[in-house]
């Protein structure tokens, strides 16, 4: 929520400006051409707000519109040309509405050429529609019924870096390298509430953060992370992980950052990779810390190796069946460590 309002901020910022550089012909024909059933502000005459209106079908929108906000509305259905008039869109909030597969037509979203930011979350979607907007950076579709990625869906979309499936029904058979084809420069991707009972294929070496909560996960392949250097945040709370389901160098990945393993049913404390400073295991079965065990430079070359000594911040442990105080060998290996929760 926070960066959803930075980034309106940001948007308003930068639309003031462009009002202002705007020629007053164009201005003038931004506000006309608005739709008596959403409100365009002179100040920021690229912004049609259409949101909470009752809406059914997508109005006229005027040609110089950038942002458009279309969400909480009645609409079911996408035309071909729903957007024709407006080119130079880049930001669309379909948001709670009633659109279905069926409901849009193909062409209505390709349409959107010059689209950045498209939101179609809580509607009544049961696959990625196709096609999508071809200049597509964030894309976000969570909390729909979506059981199906298309194969070759995201061909050619080598500019989306956020992709936000959370709260569907996806299965294992439904992520797979073949339906995430194209997603060369993919950054983000949130893949939480879902039905996934094995960790997903396909996510391309890009990939910076990955979001696997709420799903029925009981184990991570020795390499799957191979593939994938740059994880700095994972998070993988709500899953069956036990101690045999996690290898002991599975997360040994120079820039992990933030690990998040909170309510599995783990027993011991995993394998902590030196770069690490947040970690999270609350809510799970481990009895007893070990500081020896599970710091990951010897105790005797701590004082050696200043430079790439364990960053770890915090450490979260309630939950659990551990009682106080914190090993002092803890803290001997975790220098840096703020903050213990037990």
């Amino acid at each position: 929520m926070e960066t959803f309002l930075l980034l309106s901020v940001l948007f308003l910022a930068v639309g003031v400006a462009l009002s202002q550089d705007m020629p007053h012909e164009q201005l003038m024909a931004q506000l006309q051409a608005c739709p008596k059933e959403c409100h365009c502000s002179p100040s920021f005459p690229n912004a049609v707000y259409c949101e909470n209106k009752g809406l059914k079908r997508v109005p006229v929108i005027p040609p110089y519109t950038w942002y458009l906000y279309l969400q909480s509305n009645d609409i079911e259905a996408l035309p071909e040309d729903s957007f024709r008039n407006a080119s130079q869109l880049r930001w669309v909030n379909l948001n709670r509405n009633r659109l279905t597969n069926e409901g849009i037509q193909e062409g209505a979203l390709r349409a959107m050429a010059n689209v950045v930011h498209l939101y179609v979350e809580e509607n009544q979607l049961t696959s990625v529609p196709s096609p999508l907007p071809p200049k597509l950076e964030h894309l976000r579709l969570s909390r729909n019924r979506i059981s199906k990625i298309p194969a070759g869906v995201f061909v050619g979309m080598d500019r989306l870096t956020l992709l936000d499936l959370q709260g569907n029904k996806l299965q294992d058979d439904a992520v797979t390298e073949m339906s995430l084809k194209g997603l060369t420069n993919l950054v983000q991707i949130n893949l939480a509430k879902n039905q996934l009972g094995a960790m997903p294929l396909g996510l391309p070496p890009t990939m910076a953060q990955i979001y696997l909560d709420s799903n029925s996960i009981d184990k991570i392949p020795a390499e799957y992370f191979k593939g994938l250097p740059k994880v700095a945040f994972l998070r993988l709370n709500n899953n069956k992980l036990g101690n045999g389901g996690i290898p002991k160098n599975v997360f040994n990945i120079s820039g992990m950052l933030d690990l998040q393993l909170s309510y599995n049913e783990l027993t011991e404390i995993p394998y902590v990779p030196a770069s690490l400073e947040q970690l999270h295991l609350d809510h799970n079965k481990i009895k007893s810390v070990n500081g020896s065990d599970i710091c990951p430079l010897p105790a005797g070359a701590l004082d050696d190796y200043a430079e790439s000594s364990p960053r770890l911040r915090y450490l979260r442990l309630d939950g659990n069946e551990i009682q106080p105080p914190i090993p002092r060998d803890l803290m001997m290996c975790f220098k840096l460590l703020r903050a213990v929760v037990i």
